[in-house]
Order: C-alpha cells, then structure tokens, then sequence
C-alpha cells in the first residue's frame, strides 16, 4: 500500500522486488508470503457487518493471489525467476501448492511466491506463513512489518517503547506481546522456527538481516 490509501504503490512494490533480488543474487532460497490488507480486510473493519466471515476470509485470500501476482512480475521484470504456487486452485494464473513442487523449484533457484494463505477461513496470512516454513524445512521466518523490531509496547502509540534485540519464545508469551497471529507463534514455537521482526520499509533491511547485521528482533528458544 505504501503512501496510498488502498491498492499497491508501485514503487514500494519495487522496492521490495529490488531488495528480494540482492537476497537471490547471494544464493540464498526465497520463499514469500504477502497479506492482503491492501485491498481487502474482513474482520474487526466491519466488513463483518455486511459479509459472512467465511466469505470475507476467502475475499482476503483473494486479495493475497493479487498482491502475489503483483510481486511476482515485478521480480520477474529484474531478471528473478519465480512461481506462484495457491492453496486454492487457480490454474490460469498459478500452480497449485505441492510441497514437493514448491521445495524442487526453491533447488533450482526460484522464488516461491505463497498465495491465498491456507486455503482455510479462520487462519490468517501469519499462520500460512508459518505453516509453509515448517512444511519447506525453512531456517529462519522473517516477518517484515512498518517497525524495526519487537518493543515492549507499540512503538507508534508509545514513546517510552523498549526495544528488544532478542527474546525468547517463552518471553513474548509472558509479556503478552502480539507480534503475529498466536497461532502462527505457537507454530513457530513447537517447530523450533526462529522468527525475526524487523522493518521491511526501509530498502537493503532484508540483506541486512540475512548478513547477520543487527537489524530487527531475534525471538529464539
């Protein structure tokens, strides 16, 4: 969304593709999971006033597909090979996910763009992502998000917000921190995937975080 209100602004989508292709230009493998907040958001905006949540949750998933398809074009106008693989069947416009399709194209250097969530209403675009890491044996979950790291109360709305560098699992859980959906964190959690929060705003993070530079926050077990 970027500076807009709604839809995609094109030059953060550029950004993002830029900042994908220096991680790929370093042999590292890329898999990506995109929301869809852009375009749709179903629940707590009241769109639950007017549409069933089932229905809105596959709307949202929808809006994934558009935003992955967005990305997937940009990255492929830089030179990067990728392939969008749906949990729900588009067969036009992507492959179904397998995740032994998805796996062999990660081998071959591929970006592996993951639309349309689970495929399941009541499960949020942070459990997909979660889910598909563990599936594809990922090593590490980077959640790119507005902020440059977890703090101990929203750093937009406090100024005395404490950052932390790193935390574990059981920490966030004690201190009541909503860094992602707890389904998606329980998942993370019982898998042993670490997870980094950092701001995916701010052009080469991605890198930095993947250079091992002190970038975001670390949760670990």
């Amino acid at each position: 969304m970027g500076e807009k209100e709604f839809g995609i602004d094109h030059e953060r989508l550029k950004q993002y593709a830029h900042d994908i292709k220096a991680v790929v230009d370093k042999k590292i493998e890329v898999a990506v999971v995109i929301g869809g907040g852009n375009i749709f958001r179903g629940i707590g905006n009241g769109a639950e006033d007017a549409i069933d949540r089932v229905q809105g949750d596959y709307m949202g998933m929808l809006a994934t597909v558009i935003n992955s398809m967005a990305l997937q074009s940009a990255l492929e106008k830089m030179g990067v090979s990728t392939r969008l693989l749906s949990a729900i069947k588009m067969e036009q416009i992507c492959e179904p996910y397998i995740k032994r399709r998805a796996v062999r194209h990660l081998e071959k250097g591929r970006v592996v763009i993951f639309g349309a969530g689970t495929g399941n209403p009541y499960f949020t675009t942070d459990t997909a992502a979660s889910l598909r890491a563990i599936e594809i044996e990922a090593d590490v979950i980077l959640k790119g998000t507005r902020v440059d790291g977890i703090y101990s109360a929203d750093p937009e709305l406090h100024k005395d917000a404490v950052k932390y560098d790193t935390i574990s699992f059981e920490e966030v859980y004690a201190k009541g921190l909503k860094i992602m959906d707890m389904t998606a964190f329980t998942l993370c959690n019982e898998n042993k995937v670490p997870l980094i929060v950092f701001d995916m705003n701010k052009p080469g993070n991605l890198l930095n975080v993947l250079e091992g530079k002190r970038v975001g926050t670390l949760v670990e077990f």
